[in-house]
């Protein structure tokens, strides 16, 4: 197999800025102990702290404790899909918010804390500027020319074939019922732009028709495409853009990949 008609993918692909896709920060130490309280007895877990850690941005302490309905100082996969919007109101592809989830639940506890949250907030924050700078005609959805326009830059030069069939594992074609915002989304409008704008991408609006890749399915796309070619890039060691690997090292890589 080959790929890129100038070898390897580079550059961007799985996380905007190439300082955030390997994960946000380690998540704060729990009490020493494992019980809450300074008095004998049984004790329990420790109680939530009443406002942000120390140094902690307030503004986006607000929206952690937003996004975590059951006030358990964690964030759960299900929990992080109902915060994250595309700019039609639809919901985050589960999938997607589970590749989010693997690359910043960096103690691999299954839930993100607030730490990790903040690099998930710029992660998704970067996402947004390049996502806006490669939907051209501010459909809310990226095309053909505009993934292919995307990827090239990125360095991942990629066959009409193979960008194509991207666009159909990723894209949609789809009628969007109007669909009220989220419960608490009248609550978070009136925070600054900043923060409307992080979870919530662009998009041509409810009831509107898109046919493309949406913002979420972007990003997983390119970073699905990023850790590909470095799933291939570690085969091919002599860097000619052809491997030879046998059932078990197909396997291997297949089921490593998200």
């Amino acid at each position: 197999m080959s790929y890129g008609q100038q070898g390897y993918g580079g550059g961007y692909g799985g996380a905007p800025g190439g300082g955030y896709g390997g994960g946000g920060y380690a998540a704060p130490p729990g009490p020493p102990g494992g019980y809450g309280g300074g008095g004998p007895g049984p004790g329990g877990f420790a109680p939530m702290p009443s406002g942000p850690p120390p140094g902690a941005d307030p503004q986006l302490w607000s929206w952690f404790t937003a996004v975590d309905t059951d006030r358990s100082g964690h964030i759960t996969v299900h929990e992080l899909q109902k915060a994250l919007i595309n700019g039609d109101w639809t919901p985050f592809d589960l999938d997607t918010v589970k590749l989010l989830m693997t690359i910043f639940d960096t103690d691999r506890s299954g839930t993100i804390g607030f730490n990790e949250f903040a690099g998930l907030w710029k992660y998704i924050k970067d996402w947004q500027n390049v996502y806006r700078h490669f939907d051209r005609d501010r459909s809310g959805a990226i095309d053909t020319n505009e993934l292919h326009e995307a990827l090239r830059q990125f360095g991942y030069n990629l066959s009409p074939q193979l960008i194509q069939l991207v666009e159909r594992k990723y894209g949609e074609s789809r009628d969007f019922p109007p669909t009220p915002p989220p419960l608490w989304s009248e609550e978070l409008t009136n925070l600054p732009d900043v923060g409307v704008d992080v979870l919530k991408g662009s998009g041509p609006g409810v009831g509107a028709r898109s046919d493309g890749i949406t913002f979420d399915r972007f990003v997983r796309a390119c970073v699905v495409i990023k850790q590909v070619t470095e799933s291939f890039q570690r085969l091919d060691t002599d860097r000619d853009g052809w491997v030879q690997i046998n059932y078990e090292q197909f396997m291997h890589t297949v089921l490593s990949l998200p």
